[in-house]
């Protein structure tokens, strides 16, 4: 059978591709129950990290995907047929090769909805349409499609509550879950062999072990955990799901992430369950239904945000956040990342994560808080950094929490709120059993001290054998001077604004400009050995030198270590060479760090040997790319469209600012200053998607777990 000619319906002749993505499922997949209903079927997943540029997978990531694929290809297997494999630098060209190589007449695939996949699914149908292949793509990771839920105005919406709202009142259910095919008919891929993946070096084998360990990739597993969830812990959410000390949350999110469990069986089975406490009169039970459904949404609003304003993970949806004068000192971030702030929480914390890829998301609050807040650090370097050591590192949902916590989003965190670390350590780990289990040098601090063991007594710091500036850091900065430089920087900020503003109205063009105009802050240069890709050929006398984040490890301080950071260092080998610089605890923290952007007169600083190369869809698009690419429409639920990259029109500004308890706070900010409200303009986005996108209020927090 020749490509080129579109096949028939019936399942007699028709050959599909069923492309897996992040949908590493046989469950409720539509994409492949499409194949398998109108024929043969040839499943195919395609490891092209290349095309992802900064946002390169990282180890704990990249781990979990290799478990996922063994998972699904035995799943496959046991249906009729196997998973193809191939390594590629361009997914468009490797698909054409395997439409060749199968004879294949049809493409399924499942949509995605970060900018880079949005531009290239886009191409790919383009492209493999124009060859006579029928592509259909379909809805697997979110209740209702972007384009499905918007204002009565028509518009999108730009704060969270009021989209949770639309999507739980909706006129129409989220689509009921799709059972796994009971036999797959497989294609002929005798020319189409798979192509071996090589997910890790030897010298990450070590630490990709102890990962095994605690956690159990697969769709199965996935499953097996979301009953365990709803049949346990959930009834009990609403009381336990702020304990960092305990594992109170469901943990599903890397399933989610990587599609191994479908978002709507998991509402389906919440929503039963909360139907069934409701009608018992538990309102407890009830109550902690609505918060995971919350988590949910939030999954879901990511996703919105993203396919909506697609430059959400590099630049701050309110337009005046485009001139804080971020700090720019590698020495705070080094400290931040190996767990030597001198705030016993987020070092606690930093050091969970580097040793699990893990973090309760009510920790990933206080460290990026803090990231943010106390050391006033680019938001886009902490959120960089959760992309290369999370478990469930999602772009999306990551860039929805960051853009939160930094302050860019109207229904997010008030900039000028500092959280201390010291009272949310007693709010959250109240024992201090959270730090001593990762911070083995205070174990011995009795928990009145614990969060705060510089005001602890000489003879009580003796006693746990702690000696501050030595086995434990002094704190990193000072809260109080923390509100005082945070203060001084939104006044800097503010001038700038005005100016800018005052240069727009004057008419003068060589003015400020908009934050499009702005280069970003680069990346630090240990956080660039990301971008330099290809570890597959790495062999196996491969020097330890060799290692990625080498820096990072959590560092040795007493010689007290719990075993868990003995087995993550266990793949250094001879750690006699290791020549890295401790981070020095004589640190002069007076010294006023640099400032990104900004010089003495108050003035923009150029900051053209800090920009980092981003996304711009004119890097994935071909020359020839129709203006036509911009719009589009849906008229279809169940796929058959490719979703194009569609900026809405511009959105009313809306006056509601939510509060409860989860830390979202009034709008008494930005009503003492109405100017944030500027919109933003993305002119860096390529000529044939040129719009103005516009956030004027935004979004709640990233509940994660």
């Amino acid at each position: 059978m020749m490509p080129g000619r579109v096949g028939s319906s019936s399942s007699s002749s028709s050959r599909g591709i069923v492309w897996f993505r992040r949908d590493l499922r046989v469950e409720d997949n539509p994409a492949l129950a499409t194949g398998v209903r109108l024929g043969e079927v040839v499943p195919v997943f395609i490891w092209a990290p290349e095309e992802e540029g900064l946002y390169y997978p990282g180890r704990v990531s990249r781990w979990w995907l290799s478990q996922s694929l063994l998972h699904l290809d035995s799943s496959l297997r046991s249906l009729g047929t196997s998973l193809i494999t191939k390594r590629s630098f361009d997914t468009a060209s490797t698909l054409l090769e395997i439409v060749h190589s199968t004879g294949a007449t049809n493409l399924f695939f499942n949509h995605l909805y970060d900018p880079v996949s949005l531009v290239r699914d886009h191409r790919l149908k383009e492209l493999l349409t124009a060859r006579g292949i029928t592509v259909r793509s379909f809805n697997a990771d979110l209740l209702y499609e972007p384009w499905e839920v918007y204002d009565e105005n028509g518009q999108p919406f730009t704060t969270f509550a009021p989209f949770w709202s639309k999507c739980l009142s909706m006129p129409y259910d989220p689509a009921a879950p799709l059972l796994p095919p009971k036999r797959i008919t497989s294609g002929d891929v005798s020319m189409c062999p798979s192509d071996t993946l090589v997910f890790e070096d030897e010298s990450e084998k070590g630490s990709n072990a102890l990962l095994a360990r605690a956690w159990s990739p697969g769709w199965r597993n996935a499953d097996k955990s979301l009953t365990a969830f709803i049949n346990g812990p959930l009834i009990e959410y609403s009381l336990n799901r702020k304990k960092a000390d305990a594992a109170t949350t469901s943990l599903l999110s890397p399933h989610l992430h990587f599609g191994e469990l479908s978002v709507r069986k998991v509402f389906h089975l919440v929503r039963m369950k909360q139907l069934l406490w409701t009608n018992e009169g538990n309102k407890a039970g009830e109550e902690s239904c609505n918060l995971f459904l919350r988590s949910i949404g939030l999954r879901e609003y990511s996703r919105y945000l993203s396919f909506n304003h697609p430059c959400s993970h590099e630049r701050p949806l309110l337009s005046h956040l485009r001139f804080f004068p971020w700090v720019i000192d590698e020495g705070y971030f080094k400290a931040w990342r190996q767990g030597r702030t001198g705030y016993p929480l987020v070092d606690a914390g930093m050091r969970e994560l580097w040793a699990t890829g893990w973090l309760h998301d009510r920790i990933r609050v206080v460290v990026s808080s803090f990231f943010v807040k106390v050391l006033q650090l680019p938001w886009r370097w902490g959120m960089k950094y959760f992309w290369d050591t999370l478990l469930d590192a999602d772009l999306e949902s990551d860039a929805l929490g960051w853009q939160y916590i930094s302050g860019s989003l109207p229904d997010g965190r008030e900039l000028d709120r500092i959280d201390n670390p010291q009272f949310e350590g007693y709010k959250f780990d109240p024992n201090g059993e959270y730090v001593r289990r990762w911070l083995p040098e205070l174990a011995r601090l009795p928990t009145e001290w614990i969060h705060h063991p510089w005001d602890a007594p000489e003879s009580v710091l003796r006693a746990a054998g702690i000696e501050l500036g030595s086995n434990y850091p002094l704190p990193i900065v000072e809260i109080a001077a923390a509100k005082a430089r945070l203060q001084e920087a939104l006044a800097e900020m503010w001038q700038l604004e005005a100016a800018s503003r005052a240069a727009i109205e004057n008419g003068m063009e060589e003015g400020l400009g908009d934050s499009s105009e702005l280069p970003l802050i680069d990346f630090p240069e240990e956080m660039q050995m990301e971008v330099h890709h290809e570890p597959f050929g790495i062999t196996n006398n491969s020097p330890a030198g060799d290692r990625r984040h080498e820096d990072q490890m959590v560092p040795t301080m007493t010689s007290s270590i719990v075993r868990v950071e003995e087995e993550v260092s266990t793949d250094l080998g001879n750690t006699a060479g290791d020549s890295r610089q401790e981070v020095p605890s004589n640190i002069n923290f007076d010294a006023e760090p640099q400032r990104g952007g900004i010089d003495d007169r108050g003035g923009l600083r150029s900051l053209r040997d800090n920009v980092v190369r981003h996304f711009s869809p004119a890097r994935l698009q071909g020359p020839a790319q129709s203006t036509a690419d911009s719009s589009s429409s849906w008229t279809e639920r169940d796929g058959g469209l490719v979703p194009v990259w569609s900026p809405p029109a511009m959105s009313s500004r809306s006056e509601q600012f939510v509060a409860d308890d989860t830390g979202i706070v009034s709008s008494s900010y930005l009503q003492r200053h109405p100017q944030s409200h500027q919109l933003i303009n993305w002119r860096q986005l390529s000529q044939t998607m040129t719009r103005n996108w516009e956030v004027e209020n935004a979004v709640q927090p990233n509940a994660i777990g």
